[in-house]
């Protein structure tokens, strides 16, 4: 038998001793000394030795606290018992061989003050008796790393002031019970490294106290509930575990989530967690989601640690994404990414270690697959024995147009079904099989190739010049003292002139009057936030430059100087009488204007909002890079209309400035608008026409047939039949006249990649065929 434990020893001397010399008069204080040898007794531990001197202490209560023992006591009643052992105890701890949990935990209940007891490390075995129950005073209690085993008893839930329950490392079994929900003030429960299974009671979304929840390294499975109503739960982890297949919604106050190794899949809503803003740890690592990156992940205001290792994760990072400055750590290794590195990962930190190994990425510095890897991975899916039920199940998902990872996966097992039975449904050894999971929804490096537009973009991102402050008289040389063969327009946010620089570079000037009531270092916030707009699909600011009028000195000039932009419009380049986009092309159109609209939205601080988007101010160049030529500028819009304009402080919410639901879904209705232009191949010229063309999609979204009958007989015969109908189920949703109907605009970004994917598909089983 395993010797006691020689620290722990020497503290039940001294309670010991002290009990022997300690005065009787007090019934209760009699009865708690009787108690506390009774627990002696239980745990095994010898006899006083006759040779230790015993003190003249008489009031254990009194006792000097260390970190194996501790006493609290209140009014003379014993309130906390803590007792921690050697983390290296036998699996008997020198308990007797006799030794009954059941006798134990019902002498313990007999000190019915006892409010918190901690029991570490002593080597309890056995399992946890419904005796439990009597400590019913009990506010929190800790029995962890103990080599406790069975059920976690129901009678636990009598324990009614129970605030926290830990039970970590023990060897508990069966179900996590469902009876837990009558601990009505439970904050934290915390029952990893066990051996618990089976499903996480539904039973567990009533607990509004609860603020922290550890479950790892069970084997636990199944569906998360929804715990969106659980508004106090800051930590949630379930790493090590079988939880699964759809990313768990919980509200967005979280702290800490993980998720780490366990068989989540399909693709993560990015309305699900950019909203986390007080989220500092996540780790999604080692599952099995697919879909695109969600770059804001980087740069939500308070995370600091991030790790999406060992997924299937695809899409295009940049080096102009954003990151919190405060990121510490940073795992994107093991997915499909593609791209480069964003900047702010590259910066040298003592503090911040980034890992970005086996992606496609064109940093070399850590080990990347080839770019074919990543396209024939990110196309490539699992197939799994067929079932009848999960046939059903995904089928009506697609029918009811659901936006998830169960329409994902439902839209891409009909699109694989339709191409196998097109040839005479002779189908090889997977002909009883369905595809369920590993299916990414984004594979762009691929599929856009052809029109050159990633690598094309990236390359121009990358070589904006930085922005500057410009000289009157550099502008003047640019523009030959703004003559009137350069003047371009007067548009409604002032006079736009073209202008040549001495390296050769193309630029657009905007010449701003403003009024001189305020003085020009009220200029500089728009002037900062104009400064930050650097996209690839954005016509960006290249500087700015500040002058006075010599006509009226109460105006000042502002002149913005803006990349200079082709003026061959989406619009032209879909039904115009040149060459006409392919679906592809349209669809990287599309992803490309709701990438540039993602940024107004959210890679700047303030947001732009309602932008007024038009098909006309998209613009294309010769490699069909697209950028949005006119959006929301503070600045242009106190300009806009008047001659001159009082520039607002800072501080003063504005319509522009100020976020609303409202100005967030405006940018997605004309989204939708843009979408009937590539669907339909016709200019959509006032509201009347959108109502009449929205109408008509509701009516052929039905059928194959119908929807082929009115999409653009250019791109007819290209486009899938699954391609198309996603496209026209997102632009119905983008027009919906409740601004709270219509889609996000991460949302919209997400259906608009899928759709590519699923023309993908198609394209490679015919290439297959």
């Amino acid at each position: 038998m395993a010797k006691p434990v020689d620290k722990l020893h020497l503290l039940v001397f001294i309670i010991l001793s002290i009990i022997v010399s300690a005065p009787h008069s007090n019934q209760l204080q009699l009865f708690q000394y009787q108690t506390l040898v009774r627990i002696q007794q239980l745990l095994n531990y010898p006899s006083v030795s006759s040779s230790f001197n015993t003190t003249t202490v008489t009031d254990f209560c009194n006792i000097e606290p260390t970190p194996s023992l501790t006493l609290v006591c209140y009014e003379d009643n014993l309130t906390q018992l803590h007792i921690a052992g050697d983390n290296n105890n036998n699996i008997n701890g020198g308990l007797a061989h006799n030794f009954s949990t059941d006798t134990f935990f019902s002498t313990l209940g007999s000190l019915s003050s006892l409010k918190v007891l901690s029991l570490v490390s002593l080597g309890l075995w056995g399992p946890l008796p419904g005796s439990i129950a009597h400590s019913s005073s009990l506010e929190i209690l800790n029995l962890s790393s103990n080599y406790l085993s069975g059920s976690i008893p129901v009678q636990i839930s009598s324990l009614r002031n129970l605030q926290t329950l830990i039970l970590d490392d023990n060897k508990f079994t069966g179900a996590v019970p469902s009876e837990l929900s009558l601990l009505q003030v439970l904050s934290v429960l915390s029952l990893k490294n066990n051996s618990l299974s089976g499903f996480l009671p539904v039973s567990l979304t009533g607990l509004q106290s609860l603020r922290v929840v550890s479950l790892s390294a069970n084997h636990l499975s199944g569906e998360i509930p929804d715990l969106r109503n659980l508004k106090n739960l800051r930590v949630f982890d379930v790493q090590d575990n079988y939880f699964g297949p759809r990313f768990p919604r919980l509200h967005k106050k979280m702290v800490t989530l993980v998720l780490r190794n366990n068989r989540f899949q399909f693709g993560i809503n990015p309305d699900e967690l950019r909203s986390y803003n007080q989220l500092q740890k996540l780790d999604i690592s080692l599952n099995r989601f697919v879909g695109p990156f969600i770059p804001s992940l980087l740069s939500l205001p308070s995370i600091t640690y991030l790790d999406i290792h060992g997924n299937k994760l695809t899409g295009l990072l940049l080096q102009n994404m954003s990151c919190n400055p405060q990121l510490a750590f940073v795992d994107l290794s093991s997915n499909l990414l593609t791209g480069y590195l964003p900047s702010c990962l590259q910066v040298e930190a003592k503090t911040r270690l980034v890992l970005y190994s086996k992606n496609c990425l064109s940093n070399e510095e850590q080990e990347q697959h080839p770019s074919n890897f990543c396209q024939n991975e990110a196309l490539a899916v699992k197939v799994l024995p067929h079932k009848q039920k999960n046939k059903s199940s995904y089928a009506s998902s697609v029918v009811g147009g659901t936006v998830g990872g169960i329409a994902v996966v439902g839209a891409v097992l009909l699109v694989v079904k339709k191409v196998y039975n097109k040839n005479n449904n002779k189908v090889e050894t997977t002909s009883t099989r369905f595809i369920l999971e590993n299916v990414s929804t984004i594979n762009t490096v691929k599929l856009l190739s052809d029109a050159r537009y990633i690598s094309e973009t990236m390359k121009m991102g990358a070589s904006l010049p930085a922005y500057r402050t410009f000289t009157v008289d550099e502008l003047k040389e640019a523009t030959d003292c703004f003559d009137s063969s350069s003047f371009m327009c007067d548009a409604s946010h002032g006079q736009i002139y073209k202008g040549k620089l001495t390296d050769g570079t193309l630029v657009a000037i905007r010449s701003l009057k403003m009024s001189k009531k305020s003085s020009p270092h009220m200029y500089t916030y728009h002037i900062e936030l104009i400064s930050k707009l650097r996209h690839t699909n954005l016509v960006s600011a290249l500087g700015h430059c500040l002058d006075f009028s010599l006509d009226d000195p109460s105006i000042s000039i502002i002149y913005l100087i803006f990349e200079y932009a082709p003026n061959e419009t989406l619009r032209s380049s879909i039904s115009g009488p040149g060459y006409k986009l392919t679906w592809v092309q349209r669809i990287a159109a599309a992803i490309a204007i709701v990438k540039g609209v993602q940024f107004l939205h959210t890679g700047i601080v303030p947001g732009v909002f309602s932008n007024n988007l038009k098909i006309t101010d998209v613009l294309l160049d010769e490699n069909f890079h697209v950028k949005i030529n006119s959006y929301n500028l503070p600045l242009l819009a106190e300009a806009r209309g008047k001659g001159s304009a009082e520039v607002s402080s800072p501080a003063k919410k504005t319509s522009v400035l100020a976020r609303t639901e409202q100005d967030d879904k405006s940018d997605v209705y004309d989204i939708g608008i843009i979408l009937i232009e590539i669907i339909v191949g016709r200019p959509i010229t006032s509201e009347n026409v959108v109502v009449l063309v929205k109408d008509l999609l509701q009516v052929n979204i039905g059928t194959d047939e119908a929807r082929k009958s009115i999409v653009d007989p250019a791109v007819m015969n290209e486009c899938s039949d699954e391609s198309l109908k996603r496209m026209m189920e997102l632009c119905l949703r983008c027009l919906s006249n409740e601004p709270k109907d219509r889609p996000s605009v991460e949302d919209t970004l997400w259906n608009l990649q899928f759709a590519t994917q699923i023309q993908g598909l198609k394209e490679n089983n015919q290439e297959a065929l």
